[in-house]
């Protein structure tokens, strides 16, 4: 039974990897910071799919806690899930710069050592596959939050090509809004956002694991945000950014 290990697992995109997954017959390692929703969550995938589910409570914008998860993707996980994020209220360069910085601990470094972590087991079993969610803001002028997310899809597409070997798979999820505890975490109001952009975490996850078997290094979910995205690369960025703001507000 292969194994996967989902960051950010209780909710969300992350839970709707986890059910995707436990359906498919994956043993689950579940991480997130809460450790009863945790116990919860893994109650209820046990019960409904019969699949064995670890529980990892960890904080990765800890050095202990994302320490504690890289050993064990070290011990080895067929699917890496990098999933743990959140974004701040606020803009830049208002937001304290210790939320910043933890931001960019859990969105990138997180993600790097993670991916590290998992590689040398893959590389020696000559398969496995990493899915690193980041967001179709990666493709715009957003703040922080937009600037750690194209880091996500450049590191992806990057460590993709110096792999090189078709049978591991890296790629980057760029989903547009979605119906998550998200923007509600964030103390976001997203009342200017139109109901048609919204997208539920089961497709995208329904997408992303298409995608992923297509060997694709970058994912787009729902035709609406891959015309977005194609369309936002013709347009001026001074453009993008007045767009950006007033949605933002």
């Amino acid at each position: 039974m292969p194994t996967a290990l989902i960051t950010g697992a209780t909710s969300g995109i992350g839970a709707a990897f986890a059910r995707r997954l436990a359906a498919d017959a994956f043993s689950l390692v579940l991480v997130a910071r809460d450790e009863l929703r945790l116990a919860r969550t893994a109650d209820q995938l046990k019960l409904r799919y019969g699949v064995p589910v670890e529980v990892l409570p960890a904080d990765l914008a800890t050095e202990e806690g994302l320490a504690k998860v890289e050993s064990r993707v070290r011990e080895g996980v067929d699917l890496l899930i990098n999933n743990a994020g959140f974004g701040n209220a606020g803009h830049f360069p208002d937001v304290p710069v210790e939320r910043e910085v933890r931001m960019l601990k859990v969105h990138c470094e997180a993600v790097l050592r993670l991916t590290l972590a998992a590689l040398p087991g893959m590389r020696e079993r000559d398969r496995g596959a990493i899915v690193n969610v980041a967001s179709v803001a990666a493709f715009f002028t957003r703040g922080t939050y937009s600037a750690s997310k194209a880091w996500v899809v450049n590191f992806s597409q990057s460590a993709a090509a110096e792999v090189g070997n078709p049978r591991i798979k890296i790629m980057a999820l760029c989903p547009g809004f979605v119906r998550t505890e998200f923007h509600q975490r964030a103390s976001m109001d997203t009342s200017s956002i139109p109901g048609f952009l919204w997208l539920k975490a089961d497709d995208v996850v329904r997408a992303a694991m298409r995608d992923l078997a297509l060997g694709k290094r970058v994912s787009i979910p729902d035709l609406r945000y891959k015309t977005i995205v194609a369309v936002g690369r013709l347009v001026p960025r001074s453009v993008q950014e007045k767009v950006s703001q007033r949605i933002g507000r």
